[in-house]
Parts: structure tokens; C-alpha cells; sequence
């Protein structure tokens, strides 16, 4: 606890020099930190955005408030105003504080809300001779008249809300009985009937023979700082909320992805009974930038007389959103190959689905039907990339058919394409994200994806093939999350 003043110490004044030097420290620090508040965006619906414009706006309040009371420890002790001298409610002590915040710093006004150095007034109640001092300061703080005099210690409770009477009165009585410092907040309505929040300090004056004598405080109006520590609160508070949402909305959406999309681990083999069956292995790549997951999926599926599906697509949007719409036109997807629906017409019902669909969303697809006895891919895509074929170490993009994105044309119609494969021929199946990576458009990615012909021609099988596309592209910063599926025709 710090020592009691004592009335026959006199206070030592600061160097004038050192004052100068925190008051241009103060200066450039508030307005490197306007600055960083200016460059703020004011997104209202972000609420990381709106955090970080609360902290800029406390930390300028906080230095404004540091400002004017190195204003006024320069200025020295205010001289007294006779009663009755017109004030007009602005402090004359130090020019360069005596304004608006900003004003101190070079900065433009803002709408004036009344003086800075009316935040902070200082008193003295003498339990001698019952004499009260209070600073003009203080008398604006309080909307209080000079006419009608200062409060005295009995008087002040009056002002002060009911709740915070006892807090009041309990550090006075500390103060003047046991000698305790006054540190503490109340809440106070002023003449004029606005509320304002008070944060008062003082400390008791001693005689020569140790008892108080009187008892001196500063009392500092934090009305708009604790506004702004209170904004700062509940805008990290709406950040918390929101970090909560997107943490549950990527758990789901990663356990919908996971239960819809198959297990794979390793190869799967298909249309093993045919004279060129196949090797399939696929991969999952996340988003970088933004961790939700989106609408991306891969699918293989033996169908009913030996024939395989092979489909990649990809929806527009991430999270729950997504993946809820990729499950059910998936699902779909799946239940119409397994009825005989050909590619092209499998196509248009998904179109439709999606346009008829509760969330409407976009999305691109390719769908392709392997016959391991005819040895032939018959597949249609609807604004899809087109599937990569590697023969003998070289790879080239197929020619695509005609096909529209899914959601975008009511009654959109899809060509059919046919490609004959030769055993040892290796296709690469993917959705844009994959090639389309930060800083590089879509044929620069799918020239890298051609020049892995040789490496791909070397794979032992599948798997090792999806390992070298993701070697090649899975440390990328991409903006969207991708898939790919490697398939090799078997001997």
C-alpha cells in the first residue's frame, strides 16, 4: 500500500523535459494506431473484423486519455477560476489537448462530445475546516455549476447510483479512518441526467501528528473506455461464437464427407472378370486457405453386368452446405448408374436435381462407364475437366463433349463421348481445385499435371500413381479443395 501523503511534504514537479518526450511518444504512438484503425475494414458481419476494429478503437481511447493528462502534468497546477467566469465548457490549460482527442495529434475533429480534459478533475475535502476544492474540471464532469459550490463527502452519494452508494462510501470510510488508498468505479447521473462512469483515486493528508486532515482525489471519467473495453468484449465474445460455428460446421461436414465418400485405403480393382480389368486409387486434397470442406467427390462402383462407374465432380461453396448437397447427388448419382442410366442422360436428371434442389448450387461433374469387355470409356461431363489419358509415358486431354455446369440451364442437354483403352493405358480423373492452385491458372497446372506422364508410366500401380500427383500438387496453397482418381487398365 503506498505511504500516506502527509500535508507539510511538498510535490515535487516533474521535468518539463521529460514530459515533452512522453507526450511526443504519446503523439506518434496514437497516430501510428489511428492509422492501423483507418486501415481497419468495417465489415459489420465479420466478426474477427469487428474485434479488431474494438481494440484499435480502446488502444486510441487509452492514449488519448495518457495525452491530456500529460497536457495537464505540463501545464502544471490549473489555475483558480473566479465563481461566476464563463468557462464555456472547454479546458484553457494546454492548447494542444484542450480539443477534441485527435486534435492533439494533427488529426481531423470528429463530432464533439465535449472536451478531453473534462475527463479528469481533481478535489480535496478538508476535515479541518470543512473547505471543499474542486477542479473545474470536475465541475464539468459532474454537470455541476459553479454557483452551487462543490459536494462535500456527505453530499456526493447523491449523484451516485443506488448500487454503487455502499462502494462509494466504503472507500471513503477506508480512507479517513484507516488510511487506505481510494481506488475504485462508481456510476454517477448528472444534472443534465446522462450517466457516466467515474474511476476515483486518492489518498489521505496527515498532520504532523499523523491523523487525517483532509483527503485529496483525481477522478477520471472512463465513460467511453469502458464503452470500449466493453465493445472489445462482446465483439471477441461474437469471434469466440463464430469460431465455435465454423469448428462444428467442419466437424460435421468432415463426418458427412467421410460416410459418403468410400474408405479407401489402397487400390480397388474392377471388372476383374473382363480381359482388362482396373485399378483404381483416389485422394481427398483439402482447401488450404479457407479449412472447410467443400463439395468435392470421387466414386467408383461396380455395376451389374460387369460394368464400372468412374465419377468426379465438384459443388460450389464449403461446409455443411456443400456436403450435404454433394451427398444427395452423389447418392443419386449412384442409384441411377446402378439402374442403367447412360452418362449423358445420368447428366440431365442431376441437373434437374440440382435446380429443383432446396439450396440451389452449381456444380461440375464427369461421369464415365467402363465396358472391361468392349474395352471402352463412355463417359459425359457437364463443365467438368476433361479425363487425362497416359499411353506410353505421354498424356493428353480427351476431347470433351458438350455439357453444361449442373444448376445452370433448366433442361440442358450432354453429349457422349467414347474412347477405346488398351491394357497398360492409365487415366487421371480430377476436379479443378487440383490444377487451378495460388498464383497459377488452369493450363499452367494441367501441363504439370501432362508432364508427369513418365513418372505416372513407372507406377507399380494406382495408388502409386495418386501418390505422384499429390507429391506434385498436394504442398500447394490452393484456394478451393480438390480430388483425383487414378485408374489403370489391367492385362
Amino acid at each position: 500500500m503506498p505511504s500516506p501523503l502527509f500535508a507539510d511534504r511538498p510535490a515535487q514537479p516533474p521535468e518539463p523535459g521529460a514530459v515533452d518526450a512522453l507526450i511526443s511518444q504519446t503523439r506518434r504512438l496514437r497516430g501510428e494506431v489511428d492509422a492501423v484503425r483507418r486501415d481497419a475494414a468495417a465489415d459489420e458481419d465479420d466478426p474477427r473484423q469487428r474485434w479488431q476494429r474494438a481494440l484499435c478503437d480502446l488502444a486510441v481511447h487509452q492514449l488519448d486519455d495518457l495525452g491530456a493528462q500529460l497536457g495537464q502534468l505540463r501545464a502544471g497546477v490549473p489555475v483558480e477560476v473566479p465563481p461566476g467566469t464563463e468557462t464555456g465548457g472547454e479546458a484553457v490549460q494546454d492548447a494542444d489537448f484542450a480539443t477534441d482527442p485527435g486534435a492533439a495529434y494533427g488529426l481531423p475533429a470528429p463530432a464533439r462530445t465535449g472536451a478531453l480534459l473534462s475527463r479528469v478533475g481533481s478535489a480535496e475535502w478538508n476535515l479541518l475546516t470543512d473547505e471543499v476544492s474542486w477542479s473545474e474540471e470536475l465541475y464539468r464532469m459532474f454537470g455541476r455549476t459553479r454557483e452551487n459550490g462543490p459536494m462535500s463527502l456527505d453530499e456526493m452519494p447523491t449523484m451516485v447510483f443506488a448500487e454503487d452508494q455502499p462502494l462509494l462510501q466504503g472507500m471513503v470510510t477506508d480512507c479517513l479512518i484507516d488510511g487506505k488508498p481510494i481506488d475504485g468505479e462508481f456510476r454517477i447521473v448528472r444534472t443534465d441526467g446522462r450517466v457516466r462512469t467515474v474511476h476515483m483515486t486518492g489518498e489521505p493528508v496527515l498532520d504532523s501528528d499523523g491523523c487525517t486532515a483532509s483527503m485529496w482525489a483525481v477522478l477520471r471519467d472512463v465513460s467511453e473506455l469502458r464503452r470500449s473495453e466493453r465493445a472489445v468484449r462482446e465483439s471477441r465474445a461474437g469471434l469466440e461464437r463464430s469460431r465455435d460455428v465454423e469448428r462444428t460446421e467442419r466437424r460435421v461436414a468432415v463426418e458427412l464427407q467421410e460416410a459418403v465418400l468410400p474408405p479407401w485405403r489402397g487400390s480397388l480393382h474392377f471388372a476383374h472378370d473382363g480381359p482388362a480389368p482396373l485399378d483404381v486409387a483416389a485422394h481427398y486434397l483439402p482447401a488450404a486457405s479457407t479449412g472447410l470442406i467443400g463439395g468435392d467427390w470421387y466414386d467408383a462402383l461396380a455395376l451389374p453386368g460387369g460394368d464400372a462407374l468412374l465419377t468426379v465432380g465438384d459443388l460450389t461453396g464449403h461446409g455443411v452446405a456443400a456436403t450435404s448437397s454433394m451427398a444427395m447427388l452423389l447418392g443419386a448419382l449412384r442409384g441411377m448408374a446402378v439402374a442403367g442410366i447412360r452418362p449423358a442422360a445420368l447428366m440431365g436428371h442431376l441437373n434437374q436435381l440440382l435446380e429443383t434442389s432446396v439450396q440451389p448450387a452449381l456444380g461440375s461433374a464427369m461421369c464415365c462407364r467402363y465396358d472391361p469387355v468392349a474395352q471402352t470409356l463412355t463417359w459425359a461431363q457437364a463443365g467438368h475437366p476433361a479425363p487425362l489419358l497416359f499411353r506410353d509415358g505421354t498424356g493428353r486431354a480427351l476431347r470433351r463433349p458438350e455439357g453444361v455446369l449442373l444448376g445452370a440451364t433448366a433442361g440442358a442437354a450432354y453429349e457422349e463421348a467414347e474412347t477405346r483403352l488398351l491394357p497398360g493405358d492409365l487415366l487421371v480423373l480430377h476436379t479443378d481445385g487440383l490444377t487451378r492452385g495460388s498464383g497459377t491458372d488452369d493450363d499452367t497446372g494441367a501441363r504439370r499435371l501432362l508432364a508427369l506422364g513418365p513418372r505416372l508410366a513407372g507406377a507399380r500401380d494406382a495408388r502409386e500413381g495418386v501418390r505422384t500427383v499429390v507429391e506434385e500438387f498436394g504442398e500447394e496453397s490452393r484456394e478451393d479443395d480438390a480430388c483425383v482418381m487414378v485408374v489403370r487398365v489391367g492385362h
